[in-house]
């Protein structure tokens, strides 16, 4: 491979030739050999496009202040369009774990753009003079991390979850009327439509959508224009409304984003990621129930619940014949582990912020996009391969009602807990069903017997 000689303030280092990034970014290159995991890595690509819509966004508000000549403006905005048109995403090697502030992220950014745009408009265009102007990694850093954060909301997650909640609601109106054996500690209970138990999961899931658009709301507020401590230092005293302007001009989408009334609230901390953090836990808790339902409903087929089936995707086993797991439940369960994971990095990273600064904030990064795109993959398949496909086993919810002797619990109000009880006990040891024994145990006509332990009625509730 053959190098070039660039510089910083420190000195001097070897670029390789073919390489647009230049000195700082080398450098990083050189300090943190640490996980492999880049900042173009596919959960956070986002990020990378973030950081060109910034680069592109400062330079029209720097050129709108009449702070950079019209000609270097337009040539960094150029640039940076390619940069958030994903044309140069592999020009993005620093690792995830690298300097707290993301400053490597940021000049990464700014040496890239600067070559471009040098190259481009055969103009001498400084990375940190000229792409950087009116900026801080400070500032372009926390900014980075809203903009992706609400860009995979909006395009990934949220779409996602409307679908999911669509799908299930879809799912349960298909099979309203199949009454199964509700169960409590996994044991039997009161019967239930089979539809409300899907409904008890999309109400779950619309609970959890309401409040992430909630919080991705909060996501439009910016902290561009804090620069380096949050006082604004370098940067002209309406930089971060222009830039608020021309940002919500390029960013995908009707949304209006606007610059904080705190910057150094924003730069000091992390508090909208820690909530959305939170949020995202709470919907792979939320995904880790639905998939371990689904998992016991399928359970079997001969000698477990074997309620549902779920469609067959591959072989279970590499040694046991004709086996079929349920892959899709399983597979979201781990992903969600792996969020609720992501959500304890995330805490003890965003508590990072020592005085005017977060110290974390490549990491806060790299485990809320994780977090969204494991979510939002999660749902897609669940929806699809899962619940979309998922077939009734009436038979055998029939037949699970019929021997169930917790039906006897409508039977309290005429005859008592503890004579139900025993009629319940004694419907177990024999293995008969609960209308029989309760006809021997009881002198209620069989008749009445039949209205009072109807299944269906049950499932409505009621005396």
């Amino acid at each position: 491979m053959k190098f070039r000689i660039e510089k910083d303030s420190i000195g001097e280092v070897k670029v390789p030739n073919k390489a647009l990034w230049g000195a700082q970014t080398q450098r990083a290159i050189n300090n943190f050999p640490i996980s492999g995991i880049k900042m173009d890595f596919p959960f956070t690509k986002s990020f990378v496009s973030s950081l060109g819509l910034i680069k592109d966004a400062a330079a029209k508000a720097n050129l709108r202040l009449k702070l950079i000549p019209t000609k270097k403006a337009k040539a960094i905005s150029k640039a940076s369009k390619e940069v958030w048109q994903e044309k140069h995403h592999h020009e993005f090697p620093v690792d995830v774990f690298q300097t707290g502030s993301g400053t490597s992220s940021n000049m990464n950014a700014n040496e890239v753009i600067a070559n471009l745009a040098s190259k481009n408009s055969k103009l001498t265009i400084s990375p940190n003079d000229d792409v950087n102007m009116s900026q801080s990694s400070n500032d372009v850093i926390p900014t980075a991390i809203k903009i992706s954060a609400h860009m995979d909301l909006t395009k990934k997650l949220i779409p996602a979850l409307d679908d999911l909640i669509n799908t299930i609601e879809k799912k349960a109106k298909s099979i309203d009327g199949v009454i199964k054996t509700g169960r409590t500690h996994l044991m039997d209970a009161m019967p239930i439509n089979f539809s409300e138990e899907l409904f008890a999961w999309s109400s779950q899931l619309r609970a959890s959508n309401e409040m992430i658009n909630i919080i991705a709301n909060k996501f439009l507020i910016l902290p561009q224009g804090g620069t380096a401590v949050g006082s604004g230092i370098n940067a002209h005293k309406q930089f971060s409304r222009y830039f608020s302007q021309e940002i919500s001009k390029l960013y995908p989408g009707k949304y209006k984003f606007v610059a904080s009334k705190n910057f150094y609230h924003e730069l000091s901390s992390q508090d909208c990621s820690v909530q959305l953090s939170g949020e995202l836990k709470n919907l792979a808790v939320i995904l880790m129930k639905i998939s371990n339902d689904l998992r016991w409903m399928n359970s079997g087929p001969l000698t477990g619940l074997s309620e549902i089936e779920l469609k067959e995707l591959q072989p279970g086993s590499s040694i046991m014949p004709g086996k079929v797991n349920p892959v899709i439940p399983e597979a979201v369960a781990m992903a969600s582990a792996d969020v609720i994971g992501n959500d304890a990095s995330i805490t003890i990273a965003a508590q990072s912020g020592s005085f005017q600064l977060n110290v974390m904030l490549p990491v806060i990064a790299y485990n809320l996009l994780k977090s969204i795109n494991l979510m939002a993959g999660s749902m897609s398949v669940l929806s699809q391969k899962a619940i979309n496909s998922f077939k009734v086993n009436v038979k055998n919810l029939e037949i699970s009602l019929s021997k169930n002797p917790i039906l006897v619990t409508a039977l309290n109000p005429i005859i008592g807990y503890e004579s139900a009880a025993a009629i319940a006990k004694k419907a177990y040891k024999e293995n008969r069903p609960i209308i029989d024994v309760a006809s021997e145990e009881t002198d209620i006509p069989m008749a009445k017997l039949k209205k009072l332990l109807d299944p269906t009625k049950l499932s409505k509730g009621g005396i």
